[in-house]
């Protein structure tokens, strides 16, 4: 098994590195690691260093030591962005938790016509919290090193701005008459995927989307959900680009 992450602010330099607080605590009290066992040390943004636990101290103390040299893993290539209407409920973050464990690396929260959720005020600050709250603690579970970003939430109108920008964008739509599986894709750059709500992406969006260079592409034949979709698309282009190879 590889070794598990742990957030920093800042990547240490050796020769040893005390992780305390919230971290600290999980490795200590929930991990219960030990003197000996691995583990890796990371920003977030791509910047990580491992080492060897030296001790364990009190609940919330973990005593890291034989620290390597800082490590930078390049931003990958295409970079997948999944434009994800807001779902109902939790589901947002079941969206962003199996996006980002399957390997996304930005997600954009869009506020469409037909999401029932509505993302206003006190109540629109939680929940975008609560999307990288989770993207954060998807990313240590699958002990990846750079975390997708997580954008406050759009109108239909700058979705529209993000999709002319890309080296290929498409909207994930059951009439869609091209499959995903065949699209051309390109190999460095950009691409922009945009996953509708449960009452779909409504006509105007479409025109406005198709406008911007973003047409419909449809998964399989069966119907996937707002929450899972991202997930069924992401993974299907990790492994057409190579990303997955």
């Amino acid at each position: 098994m590889t070794a598990p992450v742990f957030v920093v602010e800042r990547v240490p330099t050796g020769p040893e590195y005390v992780l305390e607080g919230p971290e600290g605590r999980h490795a200590v009290s929930v991990r219960r690691l030990g003197p000996g066992e691995d583990v890796v040390l990371t920003d977030g943004w791509g910047r990580w260093t491992g080492g060897v636990v030296g001790a364990a101290e009190g609940k919330d103390r973990l005593v890291v030591v034989d620290l390597h040299e800082i490590r930078e893993e390049p931003e990958p290539e295409p970079r997948i962005t999944v434009v994800q209407a807001l779902p109902k409920g939790d589901r947002g973050e079941l969206a962003v938790e199996t996006m980002t464990e399957t390997g996304v690396d930005a997600i954009v929260p869009w506020q469409a016509a037909r999401c029932i959720t509505r993302w206003r005020g006190d109540r629109g600050a939680k929940s975008l919290a609560k999307w990288r709250a989770t993207a954060r603690e998807a990313g240590k579970q699958s002990r990846r090193v750079r975390f997708p970003e997580v954008a406050a939430a759009m109108t239909t109108g700058q979705v529209a701005g993000l999709l002319a920008q890309a080296d290929f964008a498409a909207v994930l739509h059951e009439e869609g008459a091209t499959p995903l599986a065949t699209a051309p894709l390109p190999a460095t750059g950009r691409i922009v995927l945009v996953v509708g709500p449960e009452g779909g992406v409504a006509p105007d969006e479409l025109a406005v989307f198709a406008e911007a260079g973003a047409g419909p592409y449809r998964l399989g034949r069966s119907v996937l959900r707002t929450s899972t979709a991202g997930t069924a698309a992401t993974a299907l282009l990790l492994g057409r680009t190579g990303r997955w190879s």
